[in-house]
């Protein structure tokens, strides 16, 4: 696999017309150029998973800092459902006027391709705006669970094929397109138990309904310090500091998993680019704060570098090309 910061390199390929337009006069605007006070009303952030989901935390964090800012109210509209499809619909079918922002993340660049269709275009109906984190992930079992390490677990799925099961928020969540990863790279049979949300994936996991999951870090941390969950391994390039007695997939015999989540800020297409302005400075200012990013990292969080709009609309490009292939490699299904 290759990094993701290659995709940053690619062409902007299909992306909506209105975003490149918008993309191409950010370089020559400034909060000088603004023609009209913006915003003059309340703006809304929707986030397309239930209250207390790592999305929701993110847009909150975010959007109180924006108000601030910005001397409006930032309402945070949770819409869940569909994976994530259904708050996305609504942020692409809202008005181009820049009041309406939805928090896009990586299973956004998946349900297009596992899923055949979806009633929004990620490519042509939506202006990303920036990519504001880098989410990993714990391989977490029961703390009861006989399943000790990583190579009890991997004996254990080659003896006995498709009797492991393993916890997601759903179909294309990042659980379950991580634990696919895992199964592909690690030669292993696994059985994919798809629940409503993260929340329920996790509750579930906890009272021993399930044998594993990749959980969140900001998910996961809380319920390995109260001793309900047992750490495998987590997805992070180096250790967490969280979870520093806890390997890296490398670590444990994968040398190459390369699954990272991202969560970040979209516009619905057409937005006026000097309102694309206004929201990625705005942006770029909350996540330069030093509280902000101690807060997201406490939560398993990594802020991203500052990225301007056309970088994350590449990354979205990247990503969509690379998880149209990867679903076809390994025959993702919708269970």
């Amino acid at each position: 696999m290759k990094p993701h910061c290659k995709g940053l390199t690619r062409s902007l390929g299909a992306l909506s017309i209105a975003a490149v337009t918008a993309l191409g006069a950010l370089g020559g605007l400034d909060a000088g150029a603004q023609t009209t006070a913006w915003p003059t009303r309340a703006v809304r952030i929707i986030c397309p998973l239930p209250p207390g989901s790592p999305s929701d935390v993110l847009a909150r964090l975010v959007g109180d800092r924006l108000s601030q800012s910005w001397g409006q109210p930032v309402v945070i509209e949770n819409r869940p459902g569909a994976t994530g499809a259904i708050g996305m619909d609504a942020v692409a079918k809202s008005a181009a006027d820049g009041y309406t922002a939805g928090v896009l993340f990586m299973t956004h660049t998946v349900l297009p391709s596992l899923f055949g269709k979806v009633p929004y275009s990620t490519e042509r109906d939506l202006m990303p705006v920036s990519n504001l984190v880098w989410l990993y992930n714990v391989l977490s079992v029961p703390a009861n669970s006989p399943l000790s390490g990583m190579p009890a677990l991997l004996a254990q799925a080659r003896n006995a094929p498709g009797q492991l099961n393993y916890a997601s928020g759903g179909n294309g969540s990042p659980a379950h397109l991580i634990a696919e990863f895992f199964r592909q790279q690690a030669g292993v049979s696994i059985t994919h138990v798809p629940f409503k949300g993260p929340a329920d994936a996790v509750q579930a996991l906890v009272a021993g309904q399930v044998d594993m999951m990749f959980a969140t870090t900001s998910t996961a941390v809380p319920q390995v310090r109260a001793a309900r969950l047992r750490p495998i391994a987590v997805t992070s390039p180096t250790r967490l500091a969280a979870l520093p007695e806890v390997p890296t997939m490398p670590e444990v015999g994968l040398p190459n998993f390369d699954v990272r989540e991202w969560q970040g800020i979209t516009l619905p297409a057409g937005v006026p680019a000097d309102v694309v302005v206004r929201w990625s400075e705005g942006l770029q200012r909350v996540m330069a704060q030093a509280d902000v990013r101690e807060r997201l990292a406490g939560l398993g969080m990594e802020t991203a570098a500052q990225n301007a709009p056309d970088q994350f609309a590449a990354l979205v490009r990247s990503e969509l090309d690379r998880w149209s292939n990867l679903v076809k490699v390994l025959g993702l299904k919708v269970d």
